[in-house]
C-alpha cells in the first residue's frame, strides 16, 4: 500500500507541475501573441506616421517642382518680348507669391543679352536682385548637367544638394528646370530654393515617441536633422554623425512599392537596427521624390515601452495565478494525502499494521488460484478475561510479528500474505494450486510453531494453540471456488475444526456444507418473514380425561404457515430458530396466541417451555407478567421439555415458584426417556408428568413397556402427581392406558393438533397410527 501511495503522490505532483508549466506556457504564448499584436500595431503606427511625413515632404517637393516648371514656362514666354528687367522681376515675384513654402527663385539665360535675376523673401517683402557672377557660374554648370541628362524629366535629377548661398547668407536646397524656347531648345534655367531652416522645421514636425528624431539626407549625404535644436548638442551630434556614417543611400534596397489606404506610395520604407552609445534605435528610412533620404530614429526602449505595462501586468497575473494554483495544488495534495492515509488506515489493522479483512476481501476479488487459511486462537477469550485486553492485544501483536517472520523465512510459504482478521483470527493467503497432501505438513509445522512460541505477560507464560480452516480454489470432486468464495469456505472449515476439536480442516465443496448453510439462510429469512407477517400460529391438541372420557385441556403446539397456507411442523424450523436467535420471538408469540385463544374458554391449556426459555430472564419475566395480567394462571400448565436437560435447578425452580404463585401447574414432558427424570421429580415442584410416547405407543404389544409405565404410574400416585399418556394412537393403546390408571391421554386416537378446538372425540381404528405433535 505504501509504494502505491507514494506513486500516487508522485503522479499527482507531476500532474500539478505539468499543469503549472502548461499554464505558464499558455500565459507566455498569450503574452507573446499580445506582444506581437501590439508590436505590429505599434509598427503600423510608426509606419503610418512615417509615410504621412514622407508624403508631406513629397507633396512639398511636387509643389516646388510645379512652381519651378511654371517659372520656367514664364521665362520662356519672356523670350518673345524685349528684354525688360521689370517684367523679369514681376515674374519672379509672382512665382514666390504662388508658393509660400519656397524661399527664393531665379531665372538665368544662356544668352548674355538677357538679364539674370534672383528673388527672395525678406520679412514680409520680396527682394529682386541681379545674380552674382558666382551664382551665374553655378547656374551655368547645373544648366550643362541638366541639358546632358539622358532623362532630364527625372525629378530626382533636378534637385540639388544643400549648399550655401552667399547672396542670402543661408543654406538652401534648390530645384532647377530648363527654360526652353518655342522650338524646345534649352535656353536657360529656372530655380526655386527651399531654405535649410524650413527643411529642418518640416522634419522637426515628425512625432512618434518623445525621443524620436527625424532626418533628411541630401544627395551628398549631408544631414538636415531635427536634432539641430536638441538641448544635448553632443548627443545630437553623435546621432547625426552615426546616421551619416551609415551611408543610407548605399543601403537602399529594391522592394515592392507599398500601398497604404488604397494610395500607392512613391517608395517603400526600409528599417535598420542602429546602435548608438548604450542605446538601440530602429531607423525607418526611404528616398523622397527629390532623391533625398527621409528617415526617423525611434529608441527601441520606447517602442518596447508600450509592451512593458503589458508584460508587468502579465507577470503579476502569472505570479498571482501561480500562487493561487500552488496553494490550491498544495491543498489538493494535502487532501489526497489525507484521503490516502485514511484509505491506508481503512485497509490496515492499527494493532499489527497488517492488512485487514477489508484488504483481504479486495485482494480476493482479484484472486484466481490460491488457498486461504483462517487461523483462530483457542481459548483466547479466557486470556482476555483473565489477563485483560492489553494482554490480548500483546498476544495478537506478538503472534502476528512472529508469524510474518516465519512465513518470510519458510520456502513453502513463498508469496504468502498475512492478514489481521477481527477478534482473535489471522488469515494467510497463499497463491497457486495446492492440495490437502501438499499443505498438511506445512500446516502441522505452522501450528507447532505457534504452540512453541514463548509469549509472556507480566512474567507469566501465555500458552497458545490454534485451529485452522483451509479453503483452496481447486476442489477435487466439486466445482472450483472463486477468490471471493475462499473466505466463507475457510470460515466453514474453521467452524468444523473447532466443533470437531481438530487442529485443521480443509473445506470440501462436495460435502454440500455450503449448500446447507445457504438453506439455513433461506429458512431464516422465511422464518423472519413468517414472524413479521404473523404466520407463526398455535395449533391445539385435545387432552382427554381418561375416567370421564371428556376433553378437559389442550396442548398448544407451534406451527408456521408457509406461503401456500400450509402448516409446517416445528421439527423443520425450531432448531434453526435457535441458531438464528428467533426462538425467543416464537415463544413470546406462542404465549400471546395461547392466552388470547383461551382467555374466554373454560379449558386448561399447556404450553411447552424449554430450559432455554426458563433461563432467559427477560423472557421469563414476560411470561409471568403476561399470565398475571390476564388472571388466567389457574388454567395454565407449563410443560418443561425433558429432552433439553435441566442443569441449573435453582433458576428453573425460581421460575416454577413464581408461576405456581399465580396458580399455574408444572408438567415434565417426555418422562421416562432420560436418567435424570426422577431427579427432576425430587428437585422440582411438579404437578403432572407426561409419559413419553416411545413407551405409550408400545403398550398394546410390548410387555416391557407396560411394566415400565405401570411403575411410573405407581411412583407418581405415591407422590400425588397426575400422569398423561402421549401418543395414544389407537383404541387398543387407549384401553391399556385406562387399565394402567393413567389420568389423561392425548394422541391420534383422541384428536390431532388443529387450528380450531376439538371438543368431541372421534376414535380411530387401531391400524391407523398418527402423531401427537
Amino acid at each position: 500500500m505504501l509504494p502505491v501511495k507514494r506513486a500516487i503522490m508522485v503522479l499527482l505532483s507531476l500532474l500539478v507541475g505539468l499543469f503549472l508549466v502548461g499554464s505558464w506556457l499558455i500565459a507566455s504564448l498569450n503574452l507573446e501573441f499580445a506582444e506581437n499584436a501590439m508590436g505590429k500595431l505599434r509598427e503600423r503606427q510608426i509606419t503610418d506616421t512615417f509615410y504621412a511625413n514622407l508624403d508631406r515632404i513629397n507633396a512639398h517637393h511636387r509643389l516646388m517642382e510645379q512652381s519651378t516648371r511654371g517659372l520656367a514656362r514664364a521665362g520662356g514666354l519672356l523670350l518673345r518680348t524685349p528684354s525688360e528687367p521689370a517684367a523679369l522681376a514681376s515674374t519672379l515675384r509672382n512665382a514666390l507669391q504662388d508658393l509660400p513654402d519656397s524661399y527664393g527663385s531665379s531665372l538665368w539665360y544662356v544668352e548674355g543679352g538677357r538679364p539674370a535675376r534672383y528673388a527672395y523673401r525678406q520679412g514680409q517683402s520680396i527682394q529682386v536682385e541681379p545674380l552674382s557672377a558666382d551664382e551665374q557660374q553655378r547656374l551655368s554648370g547645373w544648366f550643362q548637367r541638366l541639358r546632358d541628362l539622358p532623362s532630364p524629366g527625372d525629378p530626382a535629377q533636378q534637385w540639388t544638394a544643400a549648399y550655401y548661398k552667399s547672396s542670402i547668407n543661408s543654406v538652401v536646397i534648390s530645384h532647377a528646370t530648363l527654360i526652353r524656347d518655342q522650338t524646345g531648345r534649352p535656353v536657360g534655367l529656372a530655380m526655386t530654393d527651399w531654405l535649410a531652416d524650413d527643411v529642418i522645421r518640416t522634419v522637426s514636425r515628425v512625432e512618434v515617441t518623445p525621443s524620436t528624431f527625424a532626418f533628411l539626407l541630401d544627395h551628398e549625404n549631408r544631414n538636415l536633422s531635427s536634432l539641430s535644436d536638441a538641448p544635448d548638442v553632443d548627443r545630437a551630434q553623435q546621432l547625426i554623425d552615426s546616421v551619416t556614417a551609415l551611408q543610407l543611400h548605399q543601403r537602399l534596397q529594391e522592394a515592392p512599392v507599398p500601398v497604404i489606404n488604397t494610395r500607392q506610395l512613391s517608395s517603400p520604407m526600409q528599417q535598420l537596427l542602429h546602435h548608438v552609445g548604450q542605446q538601440d534605435y530602429s531607423l525607418f528610412f526611404s528616398p523622397t521624390r527629390a532623391g533625398m533620404i527621409f528617415g526617423i530614429g525611434v529608441p527601441q526602449s520606447e517602442i518596447d515601452a508600450v509592451l512593458t505595462p503589458m508584460r508587468e501586468s502579465s507577470t503579476r497575473i502569472q505570479l498571482l495565478a501561480g500562487a493561487i494554483m500552488l496553494i490550491i495544488s498544495a491543498l489538493i495534495l494535502y487532501l489526497v494525502a489525507g484521503t490516502l492515509r485514511q484509505l491506508h488506515n481503512l485497509y490496515t489493522d492499527t494493532l499489527t499494521h497488517l492488512p485487514n479483512r477489508e484488504r483481504l476481501l479486495a485482494d480476493l476479488k482479484k484472486t484466481h488460484t490460491a488457498s486461504l487459511l483462517l487461523l483462530n486462537l483457542d481459548a483466547f477469550k479466557e486470556i482476555n478475561d483473565f489477563y485483560g485486553h492489553q494482554c490480548g492485544d500483546h498476544v495478537i501483536a506478538t503472534l502476528a510479528e512472529a508469524l510474518q517472520q516465519h512465513l518470510d523465512e519458510r520456502a513453502d510459504w513463498g508469496g504468502s500474505r498475512l492478514y489481521r482478521m477481527p477478534a482473535d483470527e489471522l488469515a494467510i493467503w497463499l497463491p497457486g494450486h495446492h492440495s490437502e497432501e501438499q499443505l498438511a505438513p506445512a500446516l502441522t509445522r505452522l501450528l507447532d510453531f505457534i504452540s512453541n512460541l514463548n509469549i509472556q505477560w507480566q512474567e507469566q507464560d501465555i500458552p497458545l494453540s490454534a485451529s485452522v480452516g483451509v479453503a483452496c480454489c481447486n476442489q477435487r470432486d466439486a466445482r472450483d471456488l472463486t477468490g471471493e468464495q475462499l473466505l466463507p469456505a475457510a470460515n466453514i472449515a474453521l467452524e468444523l475444526a473447532r466443533t470437531d476439536n481438530e487442529s485443521f480442516v480443509f473445506y470440501d465443496a462436495s460435502q454440500g456444507i455450503r449448500e446447507g448453510y445457504e438453506q439455513n439462510l433461506i429458512g431464516a429469512n422465511r422464518l423472519r418473514a413468517a414472524l413479521d407477517e404473523q404466520r407463526i400460529v398455535a395449533f391445539f391438541q385435545p387432552i382427554m380425561d381418561v375416567a370421564s372420557q371428556r376433553i378437559e385441556k389442550y396442548e398448544c403446539l407451534v406451527r408456521m404457515i408457509d406461503e401456500q397456507g400450509e402448516p409446517v411442523s416445528p421439527i423443520h424450523f425450531l432448531d434453526l430458530a435457535k441458531k438464528v436467535r428467533l426462538y425467543r420471538a416464537i415463544t413470546r408469540c406462542m404465549i400471546d396466541s395461547a392466552i388470547e385463544r383461551f382467555a374466554d374458554q373454560p379449558y386448561s391449556f399447556s404450553i411447552n417451555l424449554s430450559c432455554e426459555d426458563l433461563l432467559d430472564p427477560e423472557l421469563a419475566d414476560y411470561i409471568i407478567t403476561t399470565v398475571d395480567s390476564h388472571v388466567i394462571g389457574e388454567r395454565v400448565i407449563f410443560e418443561i421439555l425433558e429432552s433439553e436437560g435441566i442443569e441449573n435447578y435453582a433458576a428453573v425452580r425460581q421460575f416454577i415458584d413464581r408461576a405456581k404463585a399465580l396458580g399455574c401447574r408444572i408438567a415434565i414432558d417426555d418422562f421416562g426417556t432420560g436418567y435424570s427424570n426422577f431427579e427432576h421429580l425430587m428437585r422440582l415442584n411438579v404437578d403432572l408428568i407426561k409419559i413419553d410416547g416411545s413407551l405409550i405407543r408400545q403398550l398394546d404389544e410390548n410387555p416391557t413397556a407396560v411394566t415400565l409405565c405401570r411403575g411410573i404410574v405407581q411412583f407418581a400416585e405415591e407422590l400425588g402427581i397426575q400422569t398423561v399418556a402421549e401418543f395414544v394412537h389407537s383404541p387398543a393403546v387407549l384401553k391399556k392406558v385406562q387399565a394402567l390408571g393413567i389420568h389423561f391421554a392425548q394422541g391420534a386416537a383422541i384428536g390431532m393438533p388443529s387450528a380450531s378446538l376439538i371438543t368431541e372425540i372421534r376414535m380411530l381404528d387401531a391400524d391407523k397410527p398418527g402423531t401427537s405433535s
